[in-house]
């Protein structure tokens, strides 16, 4: 397999964690790639309106958020390629990311993985992503002010989402497989006392009804104890039955937390490993927002320079 030392930094993952590394890393003269992955431009490619990040008063659509921080890291010298991480090596004091395609020798690595949001695995899900199916309710509430909702999860994210949807939604429905949900008592309490929030157990999404013309019309509902199946009007599904975080390449070397995130050093990016960073949503299951995870890229290129300089 080919081997390439043409870059100091590996830069694992191309969201507004990555591509924040990569301009700073590129300002101070630092070379360094950005491997993609299969999402080039992470979950923000699958948005379509954002109108909570800084700079843009009129908001922006996600992937063309991402066009023009690749472009501003491009102009400074950083190289993005479209390869998928298998794993990361330790060799000697400096590091080899392994590709599909080839390997990389380096001496740092940030990883900029993200998480990806758990989906239900529903065809028309994934075709209306962006035009009524969202996964993040700070990020697309604001779209759905006066409209009728529905949750689906039975956790305290499914929770949290709905409460917060209802300072939007004119009514939000939870819908739960289960008879009991998953979440604590106190979660569960709000979301009852909630006058917009209403429940529905034992019952799955079977699909998604609508177009990306017209948006979200409707979800077809199916009671897992009966087999029953019917048809309920909405004009939003939010999905919150949890994030997978894409931390698989880096099992066994760096510590993570028992979902899988990234465990940093307080107050940094550092993870256990000297020479390698995390920032973005592949170490926060808390924030989750592209201007937290671009703070972040940050931090982990200031953190990662720093490093080198010290260790040159």
């Amino acid at each position: 397999m080919e081997r390439i030392r043409d870059y100091r930094v590996v830069i694992i993952g191309s969201g507004p964690a990555g591509c924040t590394a990569a301009l700073y890393l590129s300002r101070a003269n630092i070379k360094a790639v950005v491997l993609e992955g299969l999402q080039p431009g992470g979950q923000l490619t699958i948005t379509t309106d954002v109108e909570n990040f800084p700079g843009f008063p009129e908001g922006i659509l996600g992937p063309k958020l991402m066009d023009l921080m690749r472009t501003q890291a491009e102009k400074f010298g950083a190289e993005f390629r479209v390869e998928q991480v298998v794993s990361v090596e330790r060799d000697g004091r400096s590091f080899v990311v392994v590709t599909e395609d080839r390997e990389y020798a380096c001496d740092a690595v940030i990883v900029a993985s993200g998480a990806s949001a758990m989906q239900i695995g529903l065809e028309s899900e994934k075709e209306l992503q962006g035009f009524g199916v969202s996964y993040c309710a700070t990020c697309d509430g604001f779209f759905f002010k006066g409209k009728e909702i529905v949750v689906v999860g039975g956790g305290d994210s499914a929770m949290e989402e709905a409460t917060f949807l209802t300072k939007f939604a004119s009514k939000v429905t939870i819908v739960h497989r289960r008879k009991e949900m998953r979440a604590s008592k106190i979660m569960i309490q709000r979301a009852e006392e909630n006058p917009k929030i209403e429940f529905v157990f034992d019952t799955v999404v079977e699909d998604v009804l609508g177009s990306k013309d017209k948006g979200v019309t409707g979800l077809r509902l199916r009671n897992v104890e009966t087999g029953a199946t019917r048809e309920l009007a909405t004009q939003g599904l939010f999905v919150a039955i949890g994030h997978t975080p894409n931390t698989k390449p880096f099992a066994g070397l760096l510590e993570m937390d028992d979902k899988g995130y990234i465990i940093n050093k307080s107050g940094s990016t550092y993870t256990n490993i000297e020479g390698i960073f995390a920032c973005g949503d592949v170490a926060d299951h808390v924030y989750r927002q592209a201007v937290t995870a671009a703070g972040t890229g940050c931090m982990a290129a200031l953190d990662c320079e720093r490093w080198l300089s010290h260790h040159e």
